[in-house]
């Protein structure tokens, strides 16, 4: 679909992309946007006065247009007099929404005729000359534009008239629509494989709530056939060996036989991150399915109590403020690994501390969970053991549809 062009001299280069559709030759144009569009502004009728307000014409602000590429139901609207009665006016279908004040650069493609408030400077495309989607596949260069070109003491704000002024290389308006299809076809594809994650990981919460005991209960509201009897109230410090890491800040470097765990090492979903610091020799290397816990966390300690499985032997070291749990015969690594996880408001309560929370191994060993025979356990862990494996999978997908359209941005655009 895509054929990518001969190597051509920098004078011509500059004006095609290195990629494009096939039966596409002619050299891009350098234009002014305003040359393209219409750029314009918009206003608020004053907020007082009942009659220009909930009426029949959606008026966006700025901090509805986020992640979502249409937009066509805003939360507030205004009436035909309110209209008459400020400085905004009816944009069409296709308007790229463009946010020119603090958050600048935000932009969302107008599903339905609306109108916004003065946070924001609209492209409305010459349907003869600009493909809707097309610029708004070219939402970093706008924003970039806008952040440099804006200014002001209080905010950076861009001008409707600093927007015309922006120079964009085009191509036909044919070419336009064929490059402006296959991003929204890419970005429709990125959208499925959001939801779908999205979706895995609200079951995931749900399933964490169901399949753990909740307050005061002994059996979990959800369970596998077979399994019948209370589970038993227990503390950490009799199903884990505790230990602390060492400060390893004298010998370690960029790279060495064996990696240090510390405080970057664990993410807010409980995942192993690598730290990038590695020492050479270790007497007391992890063993695999041990579990590491973060022990201190700057800001609101969302990391306090985190826990992340050491996927092999003798590969890993613990540093300082992070701690091993190593659990015993009577513990499954994984069913610990999601129920500690499931229950970190714990670990946050106990963080102490003023720039930066700790938690204490008292508070750690102490810390009561209740747990079920290990055969009850093993299921439980392997069931979420795989339901992450495939949060991974999905995830390693949907990065990788981000990396494939960051490089065609780069590649489709002069």
């Amino acid at each position: 679909m895509v054929g990518t062009m001969a190597k051509i001299d920098d004078s011509v280069k500059k004006k095609v992309p290195e990629l494009r559709f096939k039966g596409f030759t002619d050299d891009w144009e350098e234009r002014k946007l305003g040359e393209l569009s219409n750029i314009v502004g918009g206003g608020t009728p004053s907020t007082s006065n009942s009659e220009y307000w909930d009426g029949d014409i959606d008026w966006y602000a700025p901090a509805e247009i986020g992640e979502q590429r249409y937009v066509s139901k805003s939360k507030k609207t205004i009436t035909e007099l309110g209209l008459k009665k400020s400085s905004a006016r009816i944009l069409p279908v296709g308007t790229v929404l463009f946010t020119s004040r603090a958050g600048i650069g935000n932009t969302a493609i107008l599903g339905k005729e609306a109108t916004t408030n003065q946070g924001f400077q609209s492209i409305v495309p010459n349907p003869n000359k600009l493909d809707s989607y097309f610029i708004y596949s070219r939402t970093n260069e706008l924003k970039r534009y806008g952040e440099v070109t804006g200014a002001g003491s209080t905010f950076v704000e861009i001008s409707g008239k600093q927007m015309s002024k922006m120079s964009i290389m085009v191509p036909e308006l044919s070419e336009q629509k064929k490059i402006g299809s296959f991003f929204e076809q890419l970005d429709n594809t990125i959208a499925l494989h959001q939801r779908k994650l999205d979706l895995l990981k609200e079951q995931k919460k749900g399933y964490l709530q169901k399949m753990f005991p909740k307050n005061g209960a002994k059996v979990p509201e959800l369970r596998f056939a077979g399994f019948a009897d209370d589970w038993e109230e227990r503390k950490l410090s009799s199903m884990t060996n505790y230990k602390n890491g060492k400060s390893h800040e004298d010998k370690q470097s960029t790279s060495g036989k064996l990696e240090l765990i510390n405080l970057n090492s664990i993410s807010i979903s409980g995942g192993l991150k690598h730290s990038g610091k590695f020492i050479d020799e270790a007497d007391d290397t992890l063993q695999k399915d041990d579990l590491v816990m973060i022990l201190s966390d700057v800001g609101h300690g969302d990391l306090l109590g985190r826990v992340a499985l050491i996927p092999e032997d003798d590969r890993f070291v613990l540093n300082q403020r992070v701690a091993l749990l190593r659990p015993n015969t009577t513990a499954d690594p994984q069913f610990l690994f999601s129920y500690i996880n499931a229950h970190q408001y714990y670990f946050k309560a106990q963080g102490a501390g003023m720039s930066q929370l700790n938690i204490s191994k008292g508070s750690v060993e102490n810390f009561i969970s209740f747990v079920p025979i290990i055969e009850e356990q093993k299921k439980i862990g392997s069931f979420f053991k795989q339901l992450d494996e495939t949060i991974a999978l999905h995830q390693r997908k949907l990065d990788l549809l981000k990396e494939q359209k960051k490089g065609f941005l780069q590649k489709m655009f002069v």
